[in-house]
């Protein structure tokens, strides 16, 4: 058996496990689904500090990831009541996170002071880079399908994330085969133009497929799969920016053959804050 051939079937187990994983974890629960996204967040955040460490920053771990499952318990004890009303009990975990939150900066600024590290101005910026960067989006991407169906939906929630992986798949399938024209060769050498607008055609059409089987506005649906693919793309090169300051191939070893958590979440990371943005604004239109 060939290298090549070799590292493709690992490449493409792994890719399959991650599949299920991911189908089975939004399709059986909230709960679930609540545990996946915990999972690539944290995953994410070890990672994308490690990479700020290899740039000679000295992020703040616990508070990074302290601050982090405070944003994503908020969201997600709002999420499990949607639809419902309010009682005491999440009203005081709302309350007791948004507390958390408004503290935990200045305390940041405070922790610096005992660390004696060259570098503090890089430390705070990189640590709540991190939270921005990644509990942000995920704790967004839980209001999605209600946004798309007036209602928790892990299959509006894969169709949403499939908009995604179309958008690679058409990018990589058309790149291969036609691309001649570098997008930004200074980031990411082998992506082409003829690639992106690939990805951007399969993710509309995919969009539009997912709004026709959902009997949602077709329009609003295309809109999203464009938004989602656009900032879908700048994840990508996003991350790939990062990586090539610290001279790395890959963010992690999570997935054989697929790197680690931002490698394979890059898009995701950066296209839930847009997405949601765009279905806040066609909701009041």
């Amino acid at each position: 058996m060939s290298e090549k051939f070799k590292n493709l079937l690992v490449r493409t187990v792994s890719g399959v496990v991650l599949l299920l994983v991911v189908v089975g974890a939004l399709l059986w629960s909230k709960w679930s689904a609540g545990a996946l996204f915990t999972v690539i967040m944290l995953g994410g955040l070890v990672e994308f500090y490690g990479l700020c460490r290899k740039a000679n920053a000295e992020p703040m771990y616990s508070v990074g990831i302290a601050t982090s499952l405070a944003l994503f318990g908020l969201a997600f004890a709002v999420f499990l009541q949607w639809g419902t009303p309010a009682t005491e009990t999440t009203g005081r975990i709302v309350l007791g996170a948004l507390l958390y939150t408004m503290l935990i900066i200045p305390i940041t600024f405070v922790c610096e002071l005992w660390r004696k590290s060259p570098t503090p101005i890089a430390n705070i910026a990189t640590t709540f880079m991190g939270v921005i960067y990644v509990a942000l989006p995920m704790a967004l991407l839980l209001f999605v399908p209600q946004q798309l169906v007036d209602r928790w939906s892990g299959l509006a929630m894969l169709a949403f994330i499939g908009i995604i992986w179309v958008n690679d798949i058409f990018a990589y399938l058309v790149g291969i085969t036609l691309g001649k024209h570098r997008l930004c060769e200074r980031i990411s050498p082998k992506k082409s133009w003829e690639g992106f607008f690939g990805g951007l055609i399969g993710a509309v059409g995919a969009a539009v497929l997912f709004g026709h089987l959902f009997g949602g506005n077709l329009l609003i649906w295309g809109g999203l799969g464009l938004v989602t693919a656009l900032s879908g793309v700048a994840g990508d090169l996003v991350e790939s920016l990062i990586k090539r300051q610290v001279d790395v191939k890959d963010s992690g070893a999570m997935m054989p053959g697929h790197g680690g958590f931002l490698d394979r979440f890059d898009a995701l990371y950066l296209a839930v804050p847009f997405a949601f943005f765009y279905l806040i604004v066609v909701s009041f239109s």
